[in-house]
């Protein structure tokens, strides 16, 4: 039982690294192009950003719900 947990917590760890890569990644390309283009398609990139960051919370507070299921599970 506790190899599925451990799994469960490996996979949603790994989807964090993701969307946060995917955040910083939006997060530089919105500052590059407000230093070339003056703003332009900034909005879209922003909302980017946000809803790589949303998914990080996310798989965190799962993360978080699995160990604390493992943890009532074991005691």
């Amino acid at each position: 039982m506790n190899a599925i947990f451990i799994i469960l917590i490996a996979i949603f760890a790994i989807m964090v690294i993701v969307s946060l890569v995917r955040g910083i990644i939006a997060f530089l390309q919105t500052t590059k192009i407000d230093l070339e283009n003056g703003g332009e398609n900034s909005q879209a990139l922003q909302v980017k950003q946000n809803q790589a960051m949303f998914a990080r919370i996310k798989y965190q507070a799962l993360a978080i719900v699995v160990i604390t299921i493992m943890l009532a599970v074991n005691s």
